[in-house]
């Protein structure tokens, strides 16, 4: 019996059973502990995460950041909390009350429903489900709906006009964002998020493919609306968006899903490109898996602090013609130049085992990254043509303008 409850997480039904609890019972009570530490991981995450983020922001602009309330500030948050709790409960008195008061628990909800499927070690995932990444995409897309109807159920014109700017913003990111996804599949063959993590035992998929990473990790960052994306503030008139009605502990449930949404991409950027919670000894002791891939996931959502704090805000304008000008088009090159390459790796006999080590998979690798590597000079020979020609526009509009100012004025 000892040697079947050594992984109590995943045998707790059995050994109750085995104890002489009934079998009904032990289910239920197994996957209600399941449910619950799948639930509450992210909520006391996101606490401590609003104090990084406050901390990091305050390094980046040469200032202290939040320093009295507990040691260091760690009790800030916390602090914050019991006020937004606290706040008067306003709805607006021609607001769909119903719609109104279920938006913020979607925006919870769908954060919370994501960490279902994600693979913590060898042995604990929540689901492991072989649509895994289908799963991801369907929960992912209903945060779309939190924002048109907290938007519209307001009856608040300004927030309606948010409402519409974030969902615009949101459906077209969720393009390049899908088809960067398709390079993973590819890669491992499976949509199970565990199964992608077991192909990447032997090369993680960020060295076979840096773009898709890049353009999955750039689309996120529109996704979660993240400077330089965060379209939801950018103009004064939208007075903060589709939320500007809510208020108290409804506004804490969006600001927290936010929190919440930022911290669980940078899980998936680890799980689906950096091998998740593959590791030195993880096998051994399947509970170092946590410990790997936290420290790789803080390391993409360090990455994604930092750029919220230094680069400026786009126009909407420019954040359209950055997606589907320029990301969309990428995306589909690079899933037909990676299918190829695979056809190519396939027919030499050099595609590695599923459970392949180091050295089986860098055939492979060096293919594909070469690949990736031709694709971005290619780019940037591109890029950098187009720049010239429209430098050298602006400098004859320049020209002209000079001569007939000068004209003008003899």
């Amino acid at each position: 019996m000892e040697a079947q409850c050594v992984d109590i997480i995943n045998t707790l039904a059995e050994c109750m059973v085995a104890s002489g609890a009934n079998p009904g019972l032990a289910q239920f009570i197994s996957i209600l502990i399941g449910v619950v530490l799948v639930a509450t991981l992210p909520l006391i995450t996101v606490i401590f995460l609003i104090w990084v983020e406050r901390k990091f922001a305050a390094r980046v602009q040469d200032r202290l950041g939040p320093n009295r309330v507990g040691p260091f500030g760690l009790l800030q948050s916390v602090a914050d909390a019991l006020k937004m709790m606290s706040k008067e409960d306003i709805t607006p008195a021609g607001a769909d009350k119903f719609i109104y008061n279920l938006a913020p628990i979607i925006a919870f909800a769908v954060v919370i429903l994501i960490w279902a499927v994600i693979p913590f070690t060898p042995l604990h995932v929540g689901s492991d489900l072989s649509i895994g990444i289908l799963y991801f995409v369907a929960v992912g897309s209903i945060g779309a709906v939190k924002i048109m109807a907290g938007g519209w159920s307001s009856n608040n014109k300004y927030a309606l006009l948010g409402a519409f700017r974030t969902i615009a913003l949101l459906v077209s990111y969720e393009v390049p964002m899908i088809l960067a996804l398709l390079i993973p599949v590819l890669l491992s063959g499976s949509m199970s998020l565990q199964e992608i993590t077991l192909a990447q035992g032997g090369m993680w998929y960020v060295f076979m493919a840096p773009l898709a990473m890049l353009i999955f990790f750039i689309a996120n960052l529109a996704e979660t609306g993240r400077a330089p994306f965060d379209l939801l503030e950018a103009e004064s008139e939208l007075v903060a968006g589709f939320n500007i009605e809510y208020s108290g502990f409804k506004f804490g449930m969006f600001m927290a899903g936010e929190f919440m949404h930022v911290f669980t991409v940078a899980v998936l950027v680890a799980v689906l490109f950096l091998g998740g919670w593959w590791g030195p000894g993880v096998m051994e002791i399947p509970i170092l898996g946590f410990v790997y891939l936290g420290l790789k996931a803080t390391v993409v959502y360090l990455a994604m602090l930092l750029i919220r704090n230094t680069i400026p805000r786009l126009r909407i304008d420019q954040v359209m013609s950055f997606n589907w000008k320029f990301l969309v088009p990428l995306s589909i090159v690079l899933i037909l130049v990676e299918a190829f390459i695979l056809r190519v790796v396939n027919s030499l006999g050099l595609m590695p085992d599923p459970a392949g080590d180091f050295i089986s998979n860098l055939p492979q690798t060096a293919l594909l990254l070469l690949a990736n590597l031709v694709l971005v000079g290619v780019v940037l020979t591109v890029l950098r043509n187009q720049g010239r020609r429209q430098r050298l526009m602006d400098e004859v509009i320049e020209e002209d303008s000079h001569a007939i100012s000068v004209a003008a004025g003899d």
